[in-house]
């Protein structure tokens, strides 16, 4: 179960004065759990970014040959104080992300350690900016996408899943969460089949992708048009990423407030989980390396769209 671990982040969450010190807090019991908080200052503000480490059996930090998995929780903040007042649905990426972590590190007391890493990274800014977007208002972030992607997506992460709240859009009209296509450096390659199969196992209905475009998976700042910042991780690894869309029936701007639903945060915290116990014991693949390796060979490398062309 992970919606106990859900509603524990929510609730610390929930709050003006939340920080990286509030996550420290929420692993004080783990001493397994290496958790890190450095604060970052931007144009626009700063945020605390957390970086939560779960070693495993025979993973990478104790010298085994262990895959290791990235979960992010995407934002621009948790909150959007002053102006509004309480927890904004922009926030559930950083819940999920660090209520996937504290299941982990609740499995490992109980005798349940991966046998690979986990390293989950997000940012807590409870008085994030906010900025103009269509159909409805983004959450903005202190901090530019580069920033946020250095303190975020990092070397050791061999595949990554970015959590991120994806409902101010009329592309995705499904109330619960959806998985994106894989990504890798420039590269749209197909939904991942052991995903797809996880998804319908934890959902216990259909999976439900959502559809991304070349302009997603190109850095914010360059003049296009972006569904959201689910995929910006993607712009800073050459590790596959998958994005998990936390999603509503309704166009919701990531500023409101409200508009946040336990149940399907804690979907996201299950899926992240099981994927994270399949894919650090090799059963579950992000994409199919010998199809990617032919697409280099017939067209060649896209990773000139990983980068910031001003």
């Amino acid at each position: 179960m992970s919606l106990s671990q859900t509603l524990q982040v929510f609730d610390a969450f929930d709050s003006a004065y939340a920080s990286g010190q509030t996550v420290v807090d929420l692993f004080a019991r783990f001493p397994d759990a290496k958790v890190s908080v450095r604060e970052i200052s931007g144009p626009k503000g700063k945020t605390d970014f957390v970086k939560i480490v779960l070693p495993g059996l025979t993973g990478r930090t104790g010298g085994g040959a262990t895959p290791t998995l990235g979960v992010v929780g995407r934002l621009g903040g948790i909150g959007a104080r002053p102006s509004r007042i309480g927890l904004v649905s922009d926030g559930d990426g950083a819940i999920a992300a660090v209520a996937t972590a504290l299941k982990l590190a609740d499995m490992q007391t109980k005798g349940d350690a991966l046998p690979g890493d986990v390293i989950v990274t997000t940012h807590v800014c409870p008085d994030a900016p906010t900025r103009p977007h269509q159909p409805v208002d983004f959450m903005d972030s202190p901090v530019e996408t580069e920033d946020m992607n250095a303190e975020e997506v990092l070397p050791e992460m061999e595949a990554v899943l970015s959590i991120d709240t994806t409902k101010g859009n009329r592309i995705l009209n499904h109330k619960g969460i959806a998985i994106s296509p894989t990504v890798k450096q420039g590269y749209i390659l197909r939904v991942a089949e052991d995903l797809v199969r996880i998804m319908e196992m934890t959902t216990g209905r259909p999976a439900v992708t959502f559809p991304i475009t070349t302009q997603d998976i190109t850095p914010y700042g360059n003049g296009v048009y972006h569904l959201n910042s689910i995929l910006q991780p993607s712009i800073a690894t050459s590790a596959p990423v998958v994005g998990v869309a936390i999603a509503a029936e309704s166009v919701v701007p990531g500023c409101g407030t409200g508009a946040s639903h336990e149940v399907d945060i804690a979907l996201a915290v299950k899926f992240a989980v099981e994927v994270a116990k399949e894919f650090t014991r090799g059963t579950c693949q992000f994409h199919d390396p010998a199809e990617y390796q032919r697409l280099i060979a017939l067209y060649g490398s896209l990773a000139h769209l990983q980068k910031r062309q001003d």
